[in-house]
This record gives structure tokens, C-alpha cells and sequence, in this order.
């Protein structure tokens, strides 16, 4: 099966070499898109990936890996089934609710130049009412190794660094996997990756069922479910 790899905003394909190295060990063909958020609008962006699920749908069964800013791209190409579904997608680090960070990096210059429409949309909560859920099951692994306390601005909450555990869910009764991970790098952590090629080859209801390194992990930040999700 065909995976495509999408990575976060700032960030290039190159990010995500070594998750494809590792699904390329676990029997997967991977191929990436990739975008450039100063030079592309998000609509733009979508508009290509939207093309490339075409086709992809087209060869046969696909799956999606997506970092950050990608889960969002990917959300809106699949508005409305119209391009064939994945069989599963899962989010690495996605902000699927706005973002609290996301304010303070846009009064940045710097951040708004190289970020365009893509930040800008970060920060909107409107623009997050007109984001769909997916059409098709997924799964969210959400980092944990983020600061708290009274000095971090996620307080006591849990986080990665850049994304709130809360933010990571597209709905309520989501279930995610947490690991012990720092958001900007953690597709290269082996305990992602192995939740990544687990989630893409079986159905996983419970965390007991992992491997013994990858339940161990999970309990260490009070984890709940790595499973794919079917959207009700």
C-alpha cells in the first residue's frame, strides 16, 4: 500500500526522511508532497494535494501520514469524499483546534512572511468552523514532553512544546496515543514511528495490544487509545 507523506508548516519533505525510511522496512511505498507556505496560498496548496489524491485513489489503495499543518491540508483536500479515501490517516502533531500559540507567533514578522495564508489561517477560528472531519478512519499521536507549570503558556496542560493535547483532537470522544515527544521533531522519535506503521497495519483498539516498548511508553504519560477513528 501507497503512503503519502505530508509535513508541517516550515518544515520541508526532507523532515519526514526518516519515517519513510521506517515504513519503507515495514513494506510501505511512500511518496511526499510537499509545499511552500510563502510562496502558496492554503487554498493553492489544497488545490494540488487535492490533484494528487486523485490520483493516488486512482492506482489503488493509499494511506496518509501527516505532520502538524499537513493533518489540516489533508482534512481540507477530503472535504466531501471527493477524492477517493485513505484507508486511514494519521496526525502527528496536528492542531485540529486553534492553536494558542498561534497568536503570539503572528505578531512575529518573520512568522508572517514565511508563513502566509497557512499561519494567518492559525490563528482564525472561523477558519477552523469550515474545516470537515474526516471522511475516513484516522489516528492521533500527540506529543507530551512540552513544559508546564505557572511560566509555560500551557499552564499545567499537557503538550508538545507548540500544540495542547486538547488541540490535537477533532472531537470530544477522540482517543489519541500519547508519547513523550517534542513537536517539532517527533516523526523522528522510533516510538512515533512504530505507532505509525501499527496504526497502518492493524486494527488497534486498546493500548495493551501494542508492543511491550510502545505500551510502556504510553502508560508513562497516562495514554489512551492508538486506534483508527471512524468519524460518527
Amino acid at each position: 500500500m501507497k503512503v503519502l507523506l505530508i509535513h508541517g508548516l516550515a518544515r520541508t519533505s526532507l523532515s519526514l526522511i526518516g519515517l519513510e525510511r521506517r515504513l519503507f522496512q515495514a513494506g510501505f511505498i511512500s511518496e511526499h508532497f510537499g509545499y511552500f507556505a510563502f510562496a502558496e496560498s492554503f487554498d493553492q496548496i489544497v488545490e494540488r494535494l487535492a490533484q494528487r489524491l486523485h490520483t493516488l485513489s486512482a492506482q489503488g489503495p493509499y494511506a496518509v501520514v501527516v505532520h502538524s499543518l499537513g493533518g489540516l491540508l489533508i482534512r481540507a483536500a477530503l472535504a466531501g469524499g471527493r477524492n477517493g479515501c485513505p484507508r486511514q490517516v494519521v496526525m502527528l502533531g496536528t492542531p485540529n483546534q486553534p492553536p494558542r500559540l498561534a497568536l503570539q507567533a503572528w505578531r512575529v514578522l518573520p512568522f508572517r512572511w514565511f508563513t502566509g495564508q497557512c499561519g494567518f489561517n492559525l490563528t482564525c477560528a472561523e477558519f477552523y468552523k469550515t474545516l470537515p472531519t474526516l471522511p475516513c478512519p484516522y489516528t492521533i499521536i500527540a506529543g507530551t514532553a512540552g513544559p508546564r507549570g505557572g511560566w509555560s503558556p500551557f499552564g499545567n496542560e499537557v503538550n508538545d512544546g507548540i500544540v495542547a493535547l486538547s488541540e490535537t483532537q477533532l472531537g470530544p470522544c477522540d482517543s489519541t496515543l500519547h508519547l513523550p515527544v517534542w513537536h517539532t521533531f517527533m516523526m523522528n522519535d522510533p516510538a512515533v514511528q512504530d505507532a505509525v506503521v501499527q496504526a497502518l497495519t492493524t486494527e488497534i483498539s486498546a493500548p495493551e495490544i501494542l508492543a511491550p516498548e510502545m505500551a510502556a511508553a504510553a502508560t508513562q504519560t497516562g495514554a489512551a487509545e492508538l486506534g483508527p477513528r471512524t468519524p460518527r
